[in-house]
């Protein structure tokens, strides 16, 4: 399953937007694997990372 995940990370002084298509079994592994990759790409702890909204994405609707 595909799992579209929103929120914002702090990037120096401000929150940065961001919007990731992941996949995962659950919604739960997907906000996981979403910190995972927010941090190793941008360098940010997970108390920085904000989820703000997880849905589930149609396989042919992905953006």
């Amino acid at each position: 399953m595909k799992f579209q995940v929103v929120g914002k990370f702090k990037d120096a002084n401000i929150w940065m937007p961001f919007k990731k298509v992941v996949e995962a079994h659950n919604e739960s592994f997907a906000i996981e694997k979403t910190y995972s990759l927010i941090g190793s790409h941008h360098k940010v702890k997970r108390n920085l990372i904000k989820i703000e909204e997880v849905v589930k994405v149609d396989e042919e609707k992905v953006e």
